[in-house]
């Protein structure tokens, strides 16, 4: 300890000797000794002051601890007392030999005392519901208004019990059952002693007639009876606003009951005219109780809204909570009364007309009618907080009542009877001029009657509610309809095409005749050009009609609605509505909403109802065009066939200059049937075709030509230049008999643009002509100077060096490129002669693309030029 204590010792005086050596470190730190004294001295007394109040703590923490520990000894004592005690008392209480047994008895008891006090609520409820009967009963015979507050203590009672159902497991059924026939018969003794107040009201107005008494006192009196059935409705309808968002959607709108007792008469009128064998109770004719409906509408809709809708707004004022259950609307609420006699009325005719296509199909449209009447024209809304409009009747019929297989089977029928009689009719085949644009493709009279039938069903079921019975509309009779006519059309054209096959083995075994020759028969001729013409216009014009609907918003919103439906059941079992599977409505509308594999991948790129139908309409449409070139092309090249084998092209002498050759000018006589055809077959396709699909077959048609004269005349014979000249006027008549059929100048010369510039290098002259004045001497001396001097250049023989020298600087010049090279000296077109140009197209392949880049030839290669110019006799010899 005396170690430990000099330890210490030590240890002080080190803490403090470094405290002296970092306070005092110069001679001036000691005139502040006595204030680091003063510090030293506080230091220590707080900390002294601080060890008494820890001290104190503790020997007062300790205390209470010991205070604790005495407490729960005591406590402890004292339960085991009590318990000894409990156990005295179960044991003497129940005459039991252990307490265990004591305890099971007591509890049976205490089981026993809680039925007895359940008994006693039931007891003292069953009272209560007594005294609250009767009291209604007294006081309705003074006045029902006074018996009200004890009919809504009843309902809340009836609420309570059912609130509490749950929670006793269903206990008690019989005692809620009482309780609801009691609240029940209240109910129906104050409803009919209420009504048969505001009845005398009514009858002194002169409801229902148009025009009724309406004094003040007449009108506070109704106003007064009004409220008072609202005040007895009140309960049951607050009763159910706690069900309002979980009820299903096709829960029956709430009645006010002022109002079913204005129906009243209503109803006794509508079941005289519409029941019975009143001449207006008639199955054909629903719109006759249907459009009854809405002349009430019309009737007493002003006196409503003048009248009752004051009553409605100080009410849902009152009682917000009403809003939850009903749409504070007048108009609306009137409509509620009056849709049950119209639905009872439309169930009896149910079961004896959906037997009879015609009636039921007639009473379903002018439902639908009424429905759409009623929604847009009235703006009715039943139920408050409704995400969509109301669904109406029709929805109830066809999917409550399951009447849309028997109606879909009806409409179908219907409708593929229509287009039978559409097909059968005896001018379904012909083309019709008259029904569309000018400068659009005609279509035939069957396809314009199809679009219209097609149409009327859309229109027939475009009001439908439900998205399923769309669709089913859409792909059960629209897209039927579009694919029976598909097939036909392309039956039709399979027909066209096995025939063909089958007449050209015949000509290729036959010898041929002059009709075969020119094309012109029964299935390839102008017979066939039409039937050909008939599809492609009939497949193109229903084609543009699907593009039309595509963009209609009906149909986009259908779109949209598969698109989301189809998206929300990805997957290989989804489905889009009731017995739709997700593959078979792509298979049948767009293959696009087949793409949706993630649900949160956003809608797929385009895509519409009509996809797959419109596409299987364009093949079929590119299929006949296809058809129509392959028959103009086929005649068009035989009646060609007498004209390439035309001979003499190089022994035709001109007569006279170029202009007044082209002011004579005939064409080959074998080209008289060619033109006929042309013309025949053109000027049809023009009046039939558009402009866009007319210049696409012309443009093939003239390669063909072109084709044709290219291989079996230009390249087959040797021309002179009066022989390429008769060519060239040739194929401009070609071209000017295209262009007047067709309404297009110029489209033919584009067509055979590489034909034109291969003539016109054929036709190249001798000698460029200096003077449009010269003569036809001068000329052919020129030429025979030219073929005696100017064509030496390839001979042993010495020539004139002058004209060597020039026609090599002519070559170098043309060659060099120069920008004025296609001009002459006098700054006009330049004119090319035979030996320049043959010259420079055999010297090198660089110099044959200047020559033809000088003459504004750009479709012609070099060795298409070398081959034209070799056809030249000039050249070729």
């Amino acid at each position: 300890m005396a170690s430990l204590t000099r330890a210490s010792s030590s240890e002080m005086d080190t803490r403090v000797k470094d405290y002296l050596d970092d306070k005092i470190q110069t001679a001036a730190d000691f005139e502040g000794l006595e204030v680091l004294l003063q510090q030293a001295r506080t230091q220590q007394q707080l900390l002294k002051k601080q060890l008494e109040e820890a001290s104190s703590d503790f020997e007062r923490a300790t205390q209470a601890l010991h205070e604790h520990e005495t407490s729960i000894q005591e406590k402890a004592e004292s339960y085991q007392e009590q318990q000894s005690d409990i156990d005295r008392r179960l044991i003497y209480i129940t005459e039991a030999t252990t307490s265990d047994d004591a305890v099971k008895k007591f509890e049976t008891s205490m089981a026993k005392l809680r039925r007895l006090d359940l008994a006693t609520g039931y007891l003292q409820l069953l009272q209560e519901v007594d005294v609250l009967c009767e009291q209604a009963r007294n006081d309705s015979k003074t006045s029902a208004r006074l018996a009200i507050p004890a009919y809504t203590r009843l309902r809340s009672l009836v609420k309570a019990l059912h609130d509490g159902q749950p929670a006793a497991e269903g206990a008690a059924p019989h005692l809620v059952d009482h309780v609801e026939q009691q609240t029940s018969k209240v109910y129906a003794l104050l409803k009919e002693a209420l009504s048969s107040d505001l009845n005398k009201t009514l009858d002194q107005m002169g409801w229902p007639k148009k025009d009724m008494h309406l004094d003040s006192k007449m009108v506070a009196n109704w106003t007064e009876q009004v409220n008072t059935l609202l005040d007895l409705q009140v309960p049951d309808l607050l009763l159910e606003s706690t069900k309002t968002h979980n009820e299903p959607s096709n829960a029956q709108p709430k009645i006010l009951l002022p109002l079913e007792v204005m129906v009243h008469p209503l109803q006794l009128r509508f079941r005289y005219h519409f029941y019975g064998k009143r001449a207006t109770n008639r199955l054909d004719k629903p719109e006759y109780f249907l459009s009854h409906i809405l002349d009430l509408l019309e009737d007493h809709n002003g006196f409503l809204v003048d009248y009752l809708q004051p009553v409605l707004d100080d009410r849902f004022r009152a009682v917000p909570e009403l809003e939850d259950v009903l749409y504070p609307d007048a108009t609306s609420a009137f409509i509620s009364a009056l849709l049950p006699m119209v639905s009872a009325k439309v169930l009896t005719l149910l079961p004896q007309i959906s037997s009879q296509p015609q009636l039921f199909s007639h009473f379903m449209h002018e439902l639908m009618s009424f429905d759409t009447t009623i929604r847009d024209s009235w703006a009715y809304t039943p139920t408050p907080h409704s995400l969509s409009d109301w669904k109406g009747l029709t929805w109830s019929v066809l999917v409550t009542h399951e009447y849309f297989e028997s109606w879909l089977k009806v409409e179908k029928e219907f409708a593929l009877a229509r287009y039978e009689a559409i097909i059968a009719a005896s001018d379904s085949g012909e083309i019709d001029y008259d029904s569309t644009e000018p400068g659009s493709t005609k279509p035939t009279k069957s396809a314009i009657r199809v679009n219209d039938l097609l149409e009327t069903i859309t229109d027939r079921y475009r009001p439908l509610s439900s998205f399923s019975h769309k669709l089913r509309f859409l792909i059960d009779i629209q897209l039927e309809v579009f694919d029976q006519y598909h097939q036909r059309l392309h039956g039709s054209l399979e027909r066209y095409i096995m025939d063909t096959s089958t007449l050209g083995k015949v000509i290729q075994g036959s010898t041929g005749t002059a009709n075969d020759a020119r094309g012109i028969n029964n299935v390839s001729g102008m017979y066939g050009l039409e039937s050909l013409s008939k599809v492609f216009g009939s497949a193109e014009y229903l084609e543009r009609k699907m593009s039309d609907w595509g963009d209609d918003i009906f149909f986009l919103e259908l779109w949209e609605e598969l698109q989301d439906r189809a998206r929300r059941n990805a997957g290989s079992k989804g489905t889009v509505g009731r017995d739709l599977p997700t593959s078979d409505v792509a298979s049948r509308t767009s293959a696009s909403i087949n793409q949706i594999d993630d649900p949160d991948s956003g809608e797929p790129d385009g895509g519409a109802l009509f996809d797959e139908t419109a596409s299987a309409y364009q093949r079929l449409r590119l299929k006949a065009e296809e058809q129509i070139n392959e028959l103009l092309i086929s005649a068009v090249t035989a009646s060609l066939r007498p004209y390439s084998k035309v001979a003499g092209w190089s022994s035709l002498i001109s007569s006279g200059t170029t202009a007044s050759m082209h002011s004579s000018f005939t064409p080959t006589s074998a080209l008289d049937m060619p033109l006929q055809l042309l013309s025949d077959y053109l000027s049809f396709l023009a009046k039939v075709l558009a402009a866009s699909p007319l210049r696409r077959i012309t443009r093939q048609l003239c390669l063909a030509i072109q084709k044709y004269i290219w291989d079996n005349v230009l390249m087959r014979h040797n021309f002179s230049a009066s022989g390429a000249e008769q060519l060239k006027g040739d194929v401009e008549a070609i071209e000017k008999v295209i262009d007047a059929s067709i309404y297009q100048p110029g489209e033919a010369a584009r067509g055979m643009r590489r034909l034109n510039e291969g003539i016109r290098l054929l036709g190249l002259p001798i000698r460029p002509s200096t003077s449009n004045s010269k003569s036809v001497a001068a000329a052919g001396v020129d030429e025979e100077m030219e073929k005696e001097e100017g064509w030496g250049f390839d001979n042993d023989n010495d020539n004139d060096d002058s004209d060597e020298g020039a026609t090599a600087a002519a070559g170098a010049e043309s060659d060099g490129g120069s920008d004025t090279s296609n001009k002459d000296a006098s700054g006009g077109d330049r004119v090319f002669s035979l030996w320049e140009v043959e010259k420079r197209v055999f010297k090198s392949n660089e110099s044959a693309r200047n020559v033809l880049l000088d003459m504004g030839i750009e479709t012609l290669s070099e060795s298409d030029a070398r081959a034209v110019l070799e056809r030249r006799v000039e050249v070729g010899s």
